[in-house]
């Protein structure tokens, strides 16, 4: 009888330990969101064999992975908003609000992890039609809206966020407008992001593309970390799989280490977040680790 109490109280004690644990580490649960490093899935919702896809695994299988921060390409069409690759004639992953539902679903039943979109919002589409899709995908429960415009060290610890339900972060790269939906955020003004489309095999540059002719000072950073092949030279360029196993590597010439390393020397602090295609391929969670202090 008192065995089996000890043995009760032992197994509470270790779902109290396992509950308290954020985004899967309880070292994480006090560092500020712009003081961690993030490895995100790049064009997360373009899953499949096709040339032009950038994932193996569907959203849920990527967060189910441990990814936490996910970017999508979204564009206008058919009078909603889909996510697609430059054109819903290239390539048409359905609409947002089904991709919103999948990562609400499974927030639901993770509720000590923090999640993160980056939006893509060329085509200028009114940021109120983004949040009538939060809310039919039963996901504005969940976003977060800061206070006021956040300095790098005033964001929120994870516990905070978690804390208080406010578990996803949402930036939009263009045409965001807070005055309309405060949890949609402009994301040059939190975030500086390297170049993308690289060829070059050992990723030999950490150089700021975007917002242009930013510094960086102030702001978190997203590495690029995704390799490109110039098919016959054309200019067409599509995510090169084949290459994954060593451009998503933990270390190593090309790695996601090796650039983080580059990265952190260049501007004296490391990525806040690498974002990769084939997320599922490599050693991702042990460069997030390593890059943590974990």
């Amino acid at each position: 009888m008192i065995f089996s109490l000890f043995f009760w109280l032992f197994l509470i004690g270790i779902c109290k330990v396992s509950a308290a644990a954020c985004n899967g580490n309880d070292a994480l649960c006090s560092r500020k969101y712009s003081n961690i490093t993030q490895i995100g899935a790049h064009d997360s919702a373009f899953v499949g064999d096709l040339p032009t896809d950038n994932q193996d695994l569907n959203v849920t299988g990527q967060l189910n992975a441990g990814i936490r921060f996910l970017t999508a390409q979204t564009h206008s069409f058919l009078d909603d908003i889909y996510l697609c690759h430059t054109s819903c004639w290239e390539e048409d992953s359905g609409v947002l609000v089904d991709y919103l539902t999948d990562i609400r679903t499974w927030m639901d039943s993770n509720p000590n992890e923090v999640v993160t979109l980056l939006l893509t919002n060329g085509d200028a589409i009114a940021v109120s039609k983004f949040a009538d899709a939060y809310d039919n995908a039963g996901i504005s429960k969940y976003t977060y809206t800061p206070p006021n415009q956040l300095a790098l060290g005033d964001w929120p610890t994870l516990q905070d966020l978690i804390s208080a339900n406010t578990r996803l972060i949402t930036f939009m790269d263009y045409n965001s407008d807070t005055a309309t939906v405060s949890y949609i955020l402009n994301n040059a003004n939190s975030e500086i992001s390297t170049t993308d489309d690289v060829t070059t095999s050992n990723f030999p540059d950490c150089s700021i593309d975007r917002p242009s002719g930013s510094n960086g000072a102030g702001l978190m950073y997203i590495v690029n970390h995704f390799l490109d092949i110039n098919v016959l030279s054309t200019g067409i360029l599509v995510p090169d799989k084949d290459s994954a196993p060593a451009t998503n590597a933990a270390t190593g010439t090309g790695s996601i280490g090796a650039q983080a390393d580059l990265c952190t020397q260049q501007h004296g602090a490391s990525p806040n977040v690498i974002l990769l295609d084939f997320v599922d391929i490599g050693d991702p969670m042990t460069a997030q680790n390593n890059l943590n202090g974990l």
